[in-house]
């Protein structure tokens, strides 16, 4: 790995491998702490032209930098697999869900040839903890009936998965937060304390709160030693169910009462005045329910609900953002720590009331009320509370990922594009700037372990692990770059696939579908097909495509 962190940064330490402990002196590496919400919309944050507040991550984007063209894999669990690891998600055994499908990229947990972020900064002298949504273990559901119950908290069935693969034993020197990936964010369901089941919470309990009052006590003991310390925050909003307090939802009762089409034209107006982007270059694509108008909408008081609940998830995310930045800022910890934020896909178009009780999904509160899912948005089970079950569908997912087309699941931008926001006082000199340069998700370990002066590893442990794909973004961070992170990328998900090479963009939204052609230099919202009067870039794309799956472990298929 290319240390970029000793070209950009003229630092009070030499540039060597961490491994190697000096005595008596004062350890000059920076803090990192990694924030990941779920399902965050790119134009979400006020700082990316959003109506929502986010007073907190505001003040990181505008005392740091942005990016617009920072990508994740489109879907939970394999960006969570990328983030930790620096391998593409099939590399690292999650290249669907969290189920093992009998394929090497397909395993459902973390293989047994990479290596975490954890792993490889506590070996290095990093103190290592985690908070939130894990969903990188193998999660195998029980018999219809026992599973409904588990999920209710009426029964127990031992472990959530293989305690062998929680993150206590990835790295992570302390961890409290979820093992599945979805939750009842008034009573989280596999909640755990290091292994340990956590069996009850209190009555006014709220995940999102839970999750940034662990963050804060985390960082209160970090600052009684003098090594630097990694926290991983892992946000489960504002992924549904829909569940917020009902103070939050109260502030956004009125604010999406003008539905979907005007929210996208404020926002998109937004992030051209922000500089986010720009007009000529990404136009704010088509609304992509060309026969739904909201003044006809029947269902406007459901709809505009559900976004007020989401707005509400995200408010409080925030919120617990800021008292982790007041604590830094408390201890003294701020001007050295490096802050990076960003989501794990776009917004979700899902409507899980659809799917009805099961899985991941309980029907029954632990005290045995009956959860609501209103496939036909009654008013009578408005998104909010503990015993409704809902998402924000596929009309408000599209205005949360404006100006993009499409969402979580597919690898056109909408689904891809993530809010990414870096401070660090001590080492970011171009405050308030809008970086374009392209990065990835796979990108951060590498940048991660240059801040902390640690090569990737070739073996721990005795295995054998994969070399990363991601490359260091810390010339870019400091200023010292304007070139691109990486130059090749690659996506598949479900048969959605993609490969960006420079400016051109090859995607197709499933198997079965023809691919498209796009040059994101001058159509950034992929609004013009070039497929049929660009062939021979077409091709050439494709070939790449194939030759990144053959060696990321995207065949054999399931």
């Amino acid at each position: 790995m290319s240390l970029g962190l000793c070209s950009a940064l003229a630092l009070n330490f030499s540039c060597k491998n961490s491994t190697e402990n000096v005595e008596n002196q004062e350890d000059e590496r920076p803090n990192i702490v990694v924030i990941m919400a779920d399902d965050l919309g790119f134009s979400d944050l006020g700082s990316y032209g959003g109506e929502i507040n986010t007073p907190s991550l505001d003040r990181l984007a505008e005392n740091g930098l942005r990016f617009n063209s920072f990508y994740n894999t489109s879907r939970c669990c394999p960006s969570r697999a990328a983030l930790l690891t620096g391998q593409y998600p099939h590399q690292a055994g999650i290249g669907r869900m969290t189920m093992d499908m009998g394929k090497p990229g397909y395993r459902g947990t973390l293989d047994s040839n990479t290596v975490t972020i954890a792993e490889a900064l506590k070996q290095a002298g990093y103190q290592t903890a985690m908070t939130g949504k894990w969903h990188v273990s193998e999660t195998n559901a029980l018999n219809n009936e026992a599973q409904l119950k588990w999920l209710s908290h009426q029964e127990e069935h031992g472990a959530f998965s293989d305690t062998l693969s929680y993150p206590t034993s990835r790295g992570f020197d302390k961890y409290y937060g979820n093992i599945w990936g979805v939750v009842d964010y008034f009573d989280p369901f596999s909640l755990v304390n290091g292994t340990a089941q956590v069996k009850d919470v209190p009555e006014d309990f709220y995940y999102t709160d839970a999750i940034g009052d662990t963050a804060v006590a985390y960082i209160e003991d970090f600052v009684q030693k003098k090594d630097p310390f990694f926290l991983y925050v892992a946000h489960c909003a504002p992924h549904w169910p829909l569940m917020a307090p009902e103070e939050e939802i109260a502030k956004y009762k009125d604010t999406f009462t003008k539905g979907w089409r005007q929210t996208r034209e404020d926002r998109y107006k937004r992030l051209v005045e922000k500089g986010i982007l720009q007009g000529d270059i990404a136009k704010l694509s088509e609304f992509m329910f060309k026969d739904l108008n909201w003044e006809e909408n029947p269902n406007e008081k459901w709809d505009s609900q559900a976004m007020a609940v989401h707005a509400a998830m995200v408010d409080r995310m925030d919120q617990n953002i800021g008292k982790l930045i007041d604590k830094l800022e408390e201890t003294g910890e701020l001007e050295n720590t490096v802050i990076f934020f960003m989501s794990d896909n776009g917004a979700s178009s899902e409507r899980p009331s659809q799917y009805g009780p099961g899985f991941d999904r309980a029907g029954q509160t632990r005290d045995g009320r009956a959860v609501a899912f209103p496939v036909d948005k009654s008013e009578e089970a408005l998104p909010g509370s503990q015993v409704v079950h809902a998402g924000i569908g596929p009309q408000w997912a599209n205005t949360a990922n404006t100006p993009f087309r499409y969402w979580k699941a597919r690898v056109y931008e909408g689904g891809i594009t993530s809010p990414f926001i870096v401070h660090w006082p001590k080492g970011i000199k171009e405050r308030g700037t809008v970086k374009s340069q392209t990065a990835h998700i796979i990108d951060m370990m590498p940048t991660i372990l240059d801040l902390a002066r640690v090569d990737y590893p070739e073996k721990y442990k005795g295995r054998n692990i994969t070399p990363t794909e991601g490359k260091s973004m810390l010339p870019v961070i400091t200023g010292a770059s304007e070139e691109d992170v990486n130059d090749v990328l690659f996506w598949e998900h479900f048969g959605s696939r993609a490969l960006r090479k420079g400016d051109w963009k090859a995607v197709k939204l499933d198997g079965n579908a023809d691919w498209e052609l796009y040059n994101l230099a001058e159509d950034r919202t992929e609004l013009n097909d070039l497929a049929e009067t660009h062939p021979d870039k077409l091709e050439e794309l494709k070939t790449e495509w194939d030759k990144l799956a053959q060696k990321t472990d995207v065949f054999p298929m399931p």
